[in-house]
């Protein structure tokens, strides 16, 4: 039986552009909550952020005083409501360095983002015959849009494999591209092995061919600095609630000249330039692809959580998440029977998959939960083929951002110990 103790605290010096962690985390309420009686320690941020005070009061502020849709009235609410949402939209563009606003399309996450591309660029240049190049680690997201595509058009899809280390193998995905593929889509950073990929390295690989490239970044945009131009990328697609911001919004980057051929998506209010009643015109960019009321509220979110993560600084926040992810690392070694999944800390985001033998990861989740009030993921995380590379039915997952204490590791240490004691291992 191993027997739990005490961990003395690492001591804390680290700073976020000047700011400690902790007057970081006062600007999140919800980190002051308790569960089980303990406080919260939420590592569960690869599936959802929390939300600063900022972005919470920005929507707040929307709704108390100037609620209005949006592009359609003359009246002044509505004027200040149709600025404020497109203002959002060109800190995004801002953000990620478009060159223009006009190539960052509101939609509702990642997921839509995907869909989007794969309903209309897809559909219009896809044939029989073609091949998509896809990963062995992609989300579900990145997968089934792409699978639904290539039952419709006759498609065929190959997957770049993925090493025991986490890795891809980049020598297949250059054997892959000599067979001249149409598409190649991969995310930027595994939700699961927090695998960083050389996306500017292999976007120009696939360009070199002929290849159009969806980067799936819904994990690398939280928390990476991230420069469409830099990495020429054809479209990118990305969340809100996974960078501080709401849900319910997400937003597509694309090639001007790509969006600007590309048919609509859903049909409706605001994506028509002219109606009639047997054929119809298309608005300008991004309202074509942005039919109906949009989600006003959640824009206005979107931009105040892009303010705060400039304030802090992408660089930084990318070095905390580095320090952070090392450290936990170090500490996850010294639990006995846990096995670590992806890369070492260097080539990985702030989130870490394992698993501990003879110990359910639901079973573990809920014992954290209980025991010390942590809060980590367990799962198939939304990506089974990824499961089955490595014969597992699930992985337990703890995930970090710019909140998290190095405290709050070692209570997560706590915690496995404790599991550990339960398990009589």
């Amino acid at each position: 039986m191993v027997t739990s103790k005490e961990v003395t605290p690492a001591p804390f010096t680290t700073y976020l552009n000047g700011q400690s962690i902790q007057d970081v985390r006062a600007d999140f309420p919800i980190l002051t909550a308790t569960v089980h009686g303990k406080p919260l320690v939420y590592l569960d941020s690869t599936a959802s952020s929390q939300k600063p005070s900022s972005v919470i009061d920005a929507m707040s502020f929307y709704y108390q005083n100037y609620h209005a849709n949006v592009h359609r009235g003359v009246y002044s609410i509505s004027e200040e409501a149709t600025a404020a949402m497109e203002k959002a939209r060109l800190k995004l563009a801002r953000f990620i360095n478009a060159r223009q606003s006009k190539q960052v399309i509101f939609t509702r996450n990642t997921s839509e983002s995907i869909n989007l591309v794969a309903y209309t660029w897809g559909q219009a240049n896809i044939k029989a015959g073609d091949l998509i190049i896809l990963t062995e680690m992609e989300h579900h997201s990145n997968l089934v849009p792409w699978q639904l595509l290539a039952q419709r058009t006759g498609a065929q899809l190959e997957f770049i494999p993925v090493t025991d280390d986490g890795l891809l193998q980049l020598d297949i995905y250059e054997q892959l591209l000599q067979r001249q593929p149409r598409l190649v889509a991969f995310t930027q950073m595994s939700n699961v092995l927090g695998t960083i990929n050389p996306a500017q390295e292999m976007i120009a690989q696939a360009h070199a061919v002929g290849a159009v490239v969806v980067l799936d970044a819904a994990q690398s945009v939280p928390h990476l600095p991230i420069d469409v131009q830099a990495l020429d990328v054809d479209f990118l697609c990305f969340s809100a609630h996974k960078m501080l911001g709401p849900t319910g919004i997400g937003a597509l980057y694309g090639r001007r000249t790509l969006l600007e051929a590309m048919p609509p998506f859903m049909g409706g209010g605001d994506m028509i330039r002219s109606v009639k009643l047997r054929e119809s015109t298309w608005n300008d960019l991004p309202w074509k692809f942005e039919a109906g009321t949009p989600a006003i509220a959640e824009a206005i979110g979107f931009g105040a959580a892009v303010d705060y993560l400039n304030t802090l600084g992408m660089d930084h926040v990318h070095q905390y998440e580095e320090e952070i992810t090392r450290y936990a690392l170090e500490r996850l070694q010294e639990v006995p029977g846990l096995k670590v999944y992806g890369p070492e800390a260097a080539l990985r985001g702030g989130v870490i998959s394992f698993t501990m033998a003879e110990i359910h990861p639901h079973d573990l989740a809920s014992i954290l939960d209980q025991q010390v009030g942590v809060a980590i993921r367990a799962g198939h995380h939304c990506a089974q083929p990824l499961m089955d590379r490595y014969d597992l039915p699930a992985t337990a997952r703890a995930s970090f951002y710019v909140y998290t204490l190095k405290e709050e590791i070692d209570i997560l240490i706590q915690g496995l110990l404790k599991a550990q004691e339960i398990f009589r291992l």
